[in-house]
């Protein structure tokens, strides 16, 4: 094997693209949050749950593994469901899950408004 073509196989390990802020936070014991396009959509959904009359108050952690938004329907309650943000499984399920309150994982994704759209096409229960 020649001197050139072990170059190109260090290059290829070298190829793995990191996002400069996830790399940060991690340097830095950072905990994981939303940025500002994620949080707009996250915000715009429940906007739309609350002027349905579905949701009535919601929470952010930022954990030092996850970022969580978790939806009410009482504050008093347990989340009916959950938004979470996971990097550690970006490269292979998809950083985002909605996770019902049961710990049920409705839908998982690489793409935030994907994953959200677990709630358009969502059935709501009628009370006779």
């Amino acid at each position: 094997m020649s001197e050139g073509s072990a170059g190109a196989g260090e290059g290829d390990a070298s190829a793995i693209l990191i996002p400069l802020q996830e790399a940060r936070r991690e340097r830095l014991g950072m905990p994981v949050s939303f940025d500002r396009r994620e949080l707009d959509l996250i915000l715009r959904l429940y906007g739309r749950m609350v002027a349905a009359n579905e949701w009535k108050d919601y929470a952010i952690d930022h954990l030092e593994d996850r970022a969580i938004f978790s939806v009410y329907r009482r504050a008093s309650e347990v989340p009916l469901f959950q938004i979470v943000k996971d990097p550690k499984l970006a490269k292979r399920q998809g950083a985002f899950s909605v996770i019902a309150a049961g710990g049920r994982i409705l839908k998982r994704g690489h793409e935030l408004a994907r994953v959200l759209g677990v709630f358009d096409n969502r059935l709501k229960l009628v009370k006779a």
